[in-house]
């Protein structure tokens, strides 16, 4: 496989979706501006987020993707459908219960995560509400994730690498087309969070079919497999959520500020992360299946030298990326 060709292709269809995601919120900031309303939308929406990343695209990820690749390449078609669905059944029970644990207790989950707010009963009641609606999207968009695992380690990159476009369509034809239909008008975007969610799933469910990897989930956890993923969950959370426990803490210390803080930091953190989601994260999404097919295939050689070409990479495509925005920081942040 061309590394390259792949990476061009990820990192293309990436590059749209994030452009889009800019066109997005440049929307909602001209719609909603930058205020209580906003910043109660953002925390309701940064706390799913974050488990996605630490649950979903992040520990999981890192634990599902090698096995699954050993499956492929070792146990036959019947062993990996099998073990997909056992995975799948499991991930499902675990982010239902934390779903409807997250929706009972959305006030205390506010009352830690951006205590700031409790001074203020309106928005603290705003972001309590739209955290309900939005704390469903973990769901959604964990088994989202889980398809475009599968889809990535049978070389599918384009279709998982477009989905989180859907999301921003949504989040657009929501704002765009029926704000006026919700009472306070920032509802509209917690809904259009679980459309988009429904959507990244749905959209990859018949490119499953196709490979046929599409299987219902079943519950067995007693199964190797199962295990083995858990086992190396378990550390793969811990390194995910150091970086993601910084976002907390920012937003705890934003909540105490003026209306509008949690807004802007959003917005400075989407400009950042422009880069990492264009290159960094269409880098990973192509290495991760040729690492762990390697790995299960004892080629320390080639191991080796696809992760020195990756980070080597990297670098030479970050750093330039990094000193563009610091030196356009003031008319990217004008243009919102």
């Amino acid at each position: 496989m061309n590394l390259l060709k792949s990476l061009a292709a990820v990192s293309s269809i990436t590059m749209l979706s994030r452009v889009l995601g800019f066109v997005r919120d440049t929307i909602l900031a001209r719609i909603f501006g930058a205020g209580l309303a906003t910043d109660a939308f953002f925390v309701a929406f940064k706390l799913p987020n974050l488990l996605r990343r630490i649950f979903a695209e992040g520990a999981f990820s890192q634990a599902f993707v090698p096995i699954l690749a050993e499956y492929k390449n070792q146990q036959g078609e019947e062993a990996t459908r099998t073990f997909i669905a056992y995975v799948s059944g499991l991930l499902t029970l675990v982010l239902a219960l934390v779903t409807a644990l997250g929706i009972l207790a959305a006030p205390w989950v506010i009352w830690v995560t951006a205590p700031g707010f409790a001074d203020t009963p309106e928005k603290f009641a705003l972001t309590t509400d739209l955290l309900r609606v939005t704390f469903p999207y973990i769901l959604l968009i964990s088994l989202s994730s889980l398809a475009g695992a599968i889809l990535n380690t049978w070389n599918r990159f384009s279709v998982p690498a477009f989905v989180p476009t859907l999301l921003n369509v949504a989040m657009i034809g929501f704002a765009l087309f029926l704000t006026p239909y919700f009472d306070p008008p920032v509802m509209v975007l917690g809904w259009a969070v679980l459309a988009g969610g429904l959507l990244q799933l749905l959209y990859q469910l018949p490119h499953l079919r196709k490979i046929g990897m599409l299987v219902l989930p079943r519950l067995n956890l007693r199964d190797s497999g199962v295990w083995r993923v858990m086992k190396l969950m378990l550390p793969a959370i811990l390194g995910v959520s150091v970086s993601q426990i910084s976002l907390i803490i920012n937003t705890i210390f934003a909540s105490f500020l003026a209306a509008g803080s949690v807004s802007w930091m959003y917005y400075a953190d989407r400009l950042m992360e422009l880069p990492s989601g264009v290159l960094g994260v269409a880098l990973g999404t192509i290495l991760l299946p040729m690492l762990a097919k390697t790995y299960s295939n004892k080629d320390r050689h080639e191991y080796s030298r696809l992760l020195d070409w990756g980070l080597r990479l990297c670098f030479l495509l970050v750093l330039p990326c990094s000193l563009a925005l610091a030196i356009l920081a003031e008319p990217l942040t004008v243009s919102l």
